[in-house]
């Protein structure tokens, strides 16, 4: 699992540079300005609409199969997802026509600080962009069929085409007329699809039309995923609060809280993601299995490998938070406001990165489970402390308040679901977690310490950009060569392994 959760890492790091390029071009053609903000509306109300299929299918689809192709067979397990295919098409048919029908005042209900031509423009973006939601759904099923047979490295690919397509159709629009960039959107989701089919199809997968609404496997994964799709739009609610809430504060608030959610995701989907997605298809297994000595030895692992990388990158982003907004993003029509709007808001954003990220391990040890109940909880109480919050520290931080209310609420909703794993299948080792996460954490200062301070020196001899990859890289060396003396278990792990390794390698030579 380590192994292949390394690969898609590398491959992630590549997709999110590449994910980077696309929010730069974005930054240098428009700025964050109404233009931004209507794009970015645009590209939320299909993610909102599509979220309780997407809950469904990725907290249902893997377990479910697994259990029709040990309980029946394969054939009947190809026949369930042709089935959830089918469903799911008629589903999108009928929200995409709703959305069409209904397109300002959906806009308006996201955005309500829209007025004019902002209002306008938002309409046009959504009701090209709405279409975007058959290819993703899609995409998210053949995502789901090739982890189950192993095959993560192809899902980890499909960033690619979809990246470039979208900067491509930023360049067009801005030669051309601005609606080509929904357009990119969504001709960047067939590509997508597009890339992922033929591997599918060599995985074993046959399309053959199936429809059967009442369907036993169908009704079942429905049953399981209702809470999720209650949780899932929850979160969707706290995205639409914070974008509601921004329309209002100030013009390209909207886009200051993307450009930095998507800094803060970066490390997210490196490390976060990568290993999530390897860790889920192999505790749905255990949990089947009944092996939850197993289960728990695993999602030990993850946090911890969780917590070993994304510590230093919080504390990291804490600190260079307005040098790295102004090397990646200051440019063209991204101003000096532009900066210090997203530099505060991922300031506060990066606080939360260690509650996103052990949030999102921790839920899919429920859905493992096939407990979505809790998490779905957990997710009203996020919501209703992220609005109270939001509505509190936006009147004293602006736009930064959101972004803290949001980490607030994740670092406190995740604490909880600690708690509500802890008491469903008992002790995971939780004391190991809490020392490595102490140990991790007093690395990390001292890394920020020494990355900080050889920052504020090196200005004094080099321009800004090239003193912060200098202080960035040697605040990493440090970093690394403090750890292995922290005595943290999956470090010693892999120290072991290379120096068998470096053993081997000897002997034959």
């Amino acid at each position: 699992m380590k192994k292949t959760a390394i690969i898609i890492m590398v491959i992630t790091v590549l997709s999110k540079i590449l994910g980077f390029i696309r929010e730069v071009s974005l930054s240098y053609f428009f700025g964050a300005n109404n233009i931004t903000d209507a794009y970015l509306i645009s590209q939320t109300i299909p993610t909102v609409l599509f979220s309780f299929i997407g809950a469904a299918l990725g907290t249902g689809f893997i377990p479910m199969f697994s259990e029709i192709k040990v309980k029946v067979d394969e054939k009947k397990a190809i026949q369930f997802t042709n089935n959830l295919i089918n469903i799911f098409i008629f589903l999108c048919t009928f929200l995409v026509s709703l959305a069409y029908l209904f397109t300002e005042p959906l806009v308006k209900m996201f955005a309500f600080g829209f007025t004019g031509d902002t209002l306008k423009l938002a309409i046009n973006f959504t009701r090209i962009s709405i279409f975007s939601i058959y290819f993703s759904g899609l995409v998210y099923i053949f995502i789901a069929y090739l982890q189950i047979k192993n095959n993560f490295i192809i899902p980890a690919l499909i960033a690619f085409p979809m990246n470039i397509i979208i900067i491509l159709s930023m360049y067009i629009a801005t030669k051309t007329n601005f609606l080509y960039l929904a357009v990119g959107t969504v001709i960047s989701f067939l590509a997508q699809l597009l890339f992922i089919l033929p591997f599918t199809c060599s995985k074993g997968y046959k399309y053959k039309f199936y429809f059967d609404l009442k369907d036993k496997y169908v009704l079942t994964l429905f049953n399981i995923a209702v809470p999720a799709i209650l949780g899932v739009s929850v979160n969707q609610l706290n995205v639409l609060v914070d974008r509601t809430i921004a329309s209002k504060i100030v013009e390209g608030g909207i886009s200051a809280l993307n450009y930095a959610n998507k800094l803060n995701g970066f490390v997210f989907g490196i490390f976060v993601i990568s290993i999530s997605t390897v860790l889920f298809p192999s505790i749905s297994k255990m949990a089947a299995e009944k092996n939850y000595d197993g289960l728990k030895k695993s999602l030990n692992e993850s946090i911890n490998s969780i917590n070993l990388l994304v510590i230093p990158a919080t504390i990291g982003l804490m600190m260079f938070s307005t040098p790295i907004v102004e090397m990646l993003f200051a440019r063209g029509a991204f101003d000096e406001r532009a900066v210090k709007m997203t530099s505060s808001a991922l300031l506060f954003y990066s606080i939360g990165m260690i509650g996103y990220g052990l949030r999102e391990v921790l839920s899919k040890a429920f859905y493992s489970l096939k407990d979505t109940k809790t998490p779905t909880i957990n997710a009203v109480i996020s919501l209703i402390m992220n609005i109270i919050l939001n509505i509190t520290l936006s009147r004293f931080m602006g736009i930064a308040g959101l972004a803290f209310a949001t980490s607030i609420s994740a670092i406190v909703c995740t604490g909880l679901l600690f708690i509500s794993l802890r008491k469903k299948i008992g002790g995971f080792g939780l004391k190991e977690i809490i020392m490595s996460f102490i140990k991790i954490f007093i690395s990390s200062i001292v890394m920020g310490v020494v990355a900080k301070a050889s920052y504020s020196l090196l200005l004094q001899g080099f321009n800004k950009n090239l003193s912060l990859i200098i202080a960035i890289i040697l605040g990493i060396t440090v970093y690394f060569a403090i750890v292995p003396f922290m005595r943290i278990r999956e470090v010693d792990d892999i120290i072991l392994k290379l120096k068998i390794k470096l053993k081997n390698i000897n002997l034959k030579y």
